[in-house]
């Protein structure tokens, strides 16, 4: 289908909303379904509210990009979530403005292609070990596996090493501080002043301090080169040793917030698009078969690394069409500055404006039967283009996700280690996502491993 012509913003229809409440308790019920209804009855420009928050959604590729493209200049980061902010502090991830851009230039090079090579041989490694301990017929929690996996990854890669005790710790309390973020995204704490103690929030407050405690244990302990300073070549030293062009590093609170920004991005997110590849190719045979076919072409049962990755075609467009149907960050807002514009047309200032992978993935003009798991509408000889930025899972312009390439080349060769090796058969049933932060099953994924 050709793309509809540009509604001018102003213009923009939306549902009628409850007075001071607008569309929250809509959104807050189930904020996936809201959008595609957003987008499908109200065209690519629909307007709503957020409680007393002018809010639109941008639903068409090219004001996607022009959207995503314009964020740091005529549009800005806004801050959705407390818990975001005591989990990342003044990260890139929330900077804005001068700020943003020297961190940017500081953390960027960490997380470049050349550093992922030297990450790969870990990522298989863990993969390789996980795979050692499954046997045929057991039964696992596939989220749990994965995040497992990933987690492992992250803190072998970030910090340099198996923290032990110390390591499970960490990950206990970026649980409670990620399960917290998910209910406050779903609730009215979503409006509540910062100064308003609540039990959630207490008891984000405390995992946080379990988290400072042990990162600045670490970060202290590269700066004074004693035992666990590592060897320079895991992500916290790189980021200690970072300087702008004025040569001035990161202090250690800043290098605190980005360890834990890439920590927590860099877990949670790959967990996730594995587990629901996972399940996406159990409920898929002939997907599967078209997987371990290429896998015993390519790799002839050897592991794999890092130069198979471009290699391994119907492996990456598998966790594409995963990430197309089960994007793990779902929408992204920005809120508009004067003098924005979409579509040729203005957008008042202070206007919230909503982009979504999840209704735009799924949008049946970019994407014939949206629903349907196809890897092979990737294929280059596919009979029907996608538009640029019909497929947006890292965002897009300035503000694309730095570790968006270790996430892919981790995703693949991950999936490519494990599935060398068994199929996973997920249980009956189709689980429903639940979006917090991160697009997660809202129910475990239990499956029966069968050996290949």
């Amino acid at each position: 289908m050709a793309p509809a012509a540009p509604t001018p913003v102003l213009d923009a229809s939306g549902p009628p909303g409850l007075p001071l409440f607008g569309h929250l308790f809509a959104f807050g019920r189930d904020p996936l379904a809201f959008f595609v209804r957003l987008r499908d009855e109200y065209g690519d420009f629909a307007r709503w509210s957020l409680g007393p928050y002018r809010s639109l959604l941008v639903s068409r590729p090219e004001d996607i990009a022009e959207f995503l493209g314009a964020v740091e200049d005529t549009f800005e980061v806004i801050d959705i979530s407390w818990t975001l902010k005591q989990l990342v502090g003044d990260s890139v991830l929330r900077s804005r403005g001068a700020e943003w851009r020297r961190k940017r230039s500081l953390v960027q090079p960490v997380v470049r292609p050349r550093q992922v090579r030297a990450y790969a041989a870990t990522m298989v490694e863990c993969a390789s070990a996980q795979a050692d301990g499954w046997h045929d017929g057991q039964r696992i929690d596939v989220q749990a596996e994965m995040a497992d996996l990933t987690q492992r990854i992250v803190v072998r890669t970030l910090f340099g090493g198996d923290l032990g005790d110390d390591g499970r710790a960490l990950g206990a309390a970026m649980a409670v501080a990620q399960r917290e973020m998910r209910a406050e995204l779903r609730g009215v704490g979503l409006f509540l002043p910062g100064w308003v103690p609540t039990v959630r929030r207490r008891r984000v407050r405390a995992a946080v301090a379990v988290i400072d405690a042990e990162v600045h244990r670490l970060i202290d302990s590269r700066l004074n080169g004693g035992a666990g300073s590592g060897h320079g070549d895991d992500l916290l030293s790189r980021l200690l040793a970072s300087r702008d062009t004025e040569g001035r590093p990161l202090s250690p609170k800043e290098v605190r917030d980005e360890a834990v920004t890439l920590w927590a991005a860099g877990h949670e997110t790959t967990s996730t698009a594995l587990t629901w590849s996972w399940y996406l190719l159990s409920r898929s045979p002939e997907a599967f078969a078209r997987l371990t076919e290429e896998l015993d072409l390519v790799l002839d049962g050897r592991p794999p690394a890092y130069e198979d990755y471009e290699r391994l075609v119907r492996t990456r467009h598998t966790l594409k069409e995963a990430m197309r149907l089960y994007p793990p960050v779902w929408t992204v807002p920005a809120r508009a500055r004067a003098g924005a514009t979409l579509g040729g047309a203005p957008v008042p200032a202070g206007t919230t404006v909503w982009c979504s992978p999840w209704s735009a993935h799924r949008d049946p003009r970019w994407f014939p039967d949206p629903t349907a798991f196809r890897p092979e509408r990737w294929d280059d000889d596919a009979p029907h283009a996608v538009p640029e930025h019909a497929w947006f899972p890292f965002g897009g312009g300035q503000r694309a996700c730095l570790g968006a390439r270790f996430a892919l080349v981790e995703a693949a060769l991950l999936l490519a280690t494990l599935a060398q090796r068994f199929r996973l058969a997920v249980d009956p049933g189709e689980p429903v996502p639940r979006p917090g932060i991160i697009l997660q099953p809202t129910e475990p994924l239990h499956a029966t491993l069968r050996a290949r």
